[in-house]
């Protein structure tokens, strides 16, 4: 299982950024897609989620900024994000599940400045 993230860089505060995670070894349109982040000292936390069949779950931080979609036809994972905080500075990880193991994508960093 490989998840390729990218996308990420600086933006300013309440501007807007999209991140993509190209994924490959899994059976794509049958996976839950996530989106999480990190900053330093503290746990990943869930942003996003969609299930294979569109249901989608969002963290309270984001919910009405962030979207998640995916397209099955080309097996990718994205994240609109709005009206970026500064709070959003983090660095941002695809992941899929499968059976009992996480896969992980290498990381991509979102510096929203003020």
């Amino acid at each position: 299982v490989q998840l390729q993230a990218s996308g990420g860089g600086l933006a300013l505060t309440g501007g807007s950024l999209t991140l993509s995670c190209a994924a490959s070894g899994i059976v794509f349109s049958w996976s839950i897609m996530n989106w999480y982040r990190q900053v330093p000292e503290n746990e990943r936390e869930l942003v996003a989620r969609i299930t294979g069949g569109g249901k989608l779950t969002y963290a309270d931080s984001v919910k009405g900024r962030f979207t998640i979609s995916r397209d099955n036809a080309n097996n990718t994972v994205s994240l609109q994000m709005n009206d970026l905080k500064p709070e959003d500075t983090a660095i941002y990880y695809c992941n899929t599940r499968r059976g009992t193991i996480d896969y992980w994508g290498k990381g991509t960093l979102v510096t929203v400045s003020s």
